[in-house]
């Protein structure tokens, strides 16, 4: 691979990890949608929609197992400075193991995202538009991911609410 295209990579996996650690810590909550929130910062400007889930399943080998995790979010993010508009990113609130993908089923189609250490994502903006295109069609979102441990997960996000956040987030992050 050409070293431009690394630096490209590089580059906007900081831009994905720096939003959504931000936006786990930010109090500036402006709006709200049934299950989805909606939270902007002024510099850089920076708008986004999140949501926790409403249902996880953690199994080993098949059986139901209790596990620590960390904060499970899934979030969609509205950078105008950088021509964001509508990247979509999950922490499952541990590690992923090596290699893996989480797959997101809405509705009758499904999805894969690429995954480095807590965080996942799709591998391009035309995938993001796919998916948030489905997100705003369905009713709710099934991630499943697998730890390195060999936990797989399952956490199902309600989408109710998820359009208007969106708009929301949208308007407000128009460049």
């Amino acid at each position: 691979m050409t070293s431009w295209i690394l630096r490209g990579v590089g580059a906007a996996l900081i831009a994905v990890l720096a939003t959504a650690s931000m936006a786990q810590q930010s109090s500036n909550r402006v709006a709200s949608s049934a299950d989805w929130s909606v939270f902007m910062e002024n510099s850089p400007k920076e708008c986004w929609g999140v949501s926790s889930p409403k249902q996880m399943r953690n199994t080993r080998n098949g059986q139901p197992v209790e596990v620590r995790r960390g904060d499970v979010l899934l979030f969609v993010t509205f950078r105008p400075g950088t021509g964001a508009r509508g990247e979509i990113s999950f922490t499952g609130g541990y590690p992923f193991a090596d290699g893996s993908n989480v797959e997101v089923r809405i509705g009758s189609e499904t999805y894969q995202l690429f995954t480095d250490g807590d965080w996942a994502w799709p591998a391009n903006a035309e995938d993001d538009a796919k998916i948030l295109a489905a997100m705003r069609r369905g009713s709710e979102a099934v991630l499943t991911g697998r730890s390195g441990r060999g936990t797989q997960t399952q956490d199902t996000f309600s989408l109710m609410g998820f359009t208007a956040a969106m708009t929301e987030a949208e308007n407000r992050c128009k460049s």
